[in-house]
């Protein structure tokens, strides 16, 4: 595993283009474009602001920056760096920005939501999309780029509006029989929508492409329902992680729940194995050091991680959440399955310290990786079946079924790990803290 020097980063704005060759990143007002492979600066582009959202088309040839604060999106060419794109929404401000899935529009948010504007780079033409509701997830493009589900909010009810993607016009438009929506999610195969109600109320709606409601799921009543969502990559599973601290997964044929993951602060079985981190301080020979302390001798200070397998039972560490603030950590806030549908990974809230990561075949906890600090985030590798984890430190954890790791970073100074992007081919890994970012090179076989 080797690692880059670290360069300046702001916002946590790091992204792999799609096609695996360039990275882009952000300091301040600039946005700068390297090679993936030698992160030697490619372009170097100057907004007219500092930039608090970026986001690559599909086919890497365009780069969006959003400057919410100013109303404004600039957009730059890779290929024609001469040439450049600036959107004003003028006095109806900008809230979200995002682009279609040709690339070749770009759909802003107006502040109050009171619309949303499909400008084409191409033709230069402008339409307005009415009534876009306030949500989390308001807007969802089927994999295949060819549909565009929105959830909108009239008269005091909620709508779904399907757009076909290639000219914009309106296929379908339905009610939904929820209280407040929430979010809504295509399915990876594009043939079923998800929606989901506010967390005052359980309830998880699935519609066909032709608005058909094909089942409704209600776990409980009375209490704090739906946290997160995750289809599995083959589409035949929806995990729905909840308040009470629980995934439940529901399948694609009957859509009833086939089984339920619960999360409890004592893991008892002895079939699961517990990866506990352990810091270890390295014994170092100080006389032969040379001071003041050159960066190997700090690296060497440094205590080092590695991971105990722990005999059960095991009692996690639990936080009590506030009871009387909006947003209570408790929880499932996080799941993700892995690119080969054989795994899932989970976080409770109120548990922050571990990773919970569940067999799919054989519908069973599998391993829970127990950190020294809270998990900040964790991502699949798009290729096979590996987990990397951060957890605000300079360390970054790696799972696989063979195994596991933790790796510190060998920089200079405070290096906190606080989101991680992984590229294309799962052979590289953008480490992202509030000021620097570095990447990770990994060997095929690794962890």
């Amino acid at each position: 595993m080797n690692f880059s020097e670290l360069f300046r980063l702001s916002g946590l704005l790091g992204r792999f283009s799609p096609d695996g060759k360039c990275l882009a990143s952000c300091v301040q007002y600039r946005l700068v474009i390297r090679d993936a492979n030698t992160l030697q600066i490619l372009q170097l582009y100057t907004c007219l602001d500092q930039i608090q959202y970026i986001e690559w088309s599909s086919d890497s040839l365009f780069v969006l920056c959003a400057m919410y604060k100013r109303g404004i999106v600039q957009v730059w060419s890779l290929e024609q760096p001469e040439w450049h794109c600036k959107i004003d929404e003028g006095s109806a401000g900008l809230v979200a920005s995002c682009w279609s899935p040709d690339g070749r529009h770009i759909l802003n948010t107006t502040e109050f939501h009171l619309r949303i504007t499909v400008w084409s780079l191409c033709t230069k033409s402008v339409s307005y999309i009415k009534y876009p509701k306030a949500c989390q997830q308001g807007i969802a493009f089927t994999k295949d780029g060819r549909y565009m589900a929105l959830a909108e909010r009239r008269d005091c009810k909620d709508f779904i509006s399907l757009f076909v993607c290639s000219d914009w016009q309106l296929l379908r438009h339905f009610d939904t029989e929820t209280q407040d929506l929430f979010g809504i999610e295509w399915a990876p195969n594009g043939c079923v929508l998800a929606v989901w109600d506010t967390c005052l109320e359980y309830k998880i709606l699935l519609y066909s492409l032709d608005g058909r409601l094909l089942s409704t799921y209600r776990a409980y009543e009375w209490s704090l329902g739906i946290k997160s969502i995750a289809w599995s990559p083959s589409s035949q599973f929806l995990a729905i992680g909840s308040y009470d601290e629980k995934v439940r997964i529901l399948n694609h044929v009957t859509w009833k729940k086939i089984t339920e993951f619960e999360h409890p602060a004592i893991i008892t079985n002895p079939k699961t194995i517990v990866y506990k981190e352990v810091e270890k301080s390295p014994s170092v020979e100080t006389e032969r050091l040379s001071f003041p302390p050159s960066a190997l001798a700090s690296s060497l200070f440094s205590t080092q991680s590695k991971y105990d397998i722990s005999e059960v039972p095991v009692s996690l560490q639990c936080v009590k959440p506030v009871a009387d603030k909006a947003n209570p950590k408790i929880g499932i806030g996080m799941l993700a399955f892995s690119p080969d549908n054989c795994f899932l990974a989970t976080k409770n809230d109120n548990i922050p310290n571990a990773v919970w990561i569940w067999d799919i075949q054989k519908l069973k906890l599998s391993v829970v990786l127990e950190q020294l600090c809270a998990v900040q985030c964790f991502q699949w590798d798009p290729r096979q079946p590996r987990l990397a984890v951060c957890t605000g430190n300079g360390k970054v954890y790696l799972w696989s079924p063979a195994g596991c790791v933790a790796v510190q970073v060998p920089v200079e100074g405070d290096f906190q790990i606080l989101s991680l992007c992984w590229h294309s081919s799962g052979d590289s890994l953008a480490l992202l803290s509030k000021d620097n970012f570095c990447v990770c090179y990994l060997e095929r076989e690794e962890a």
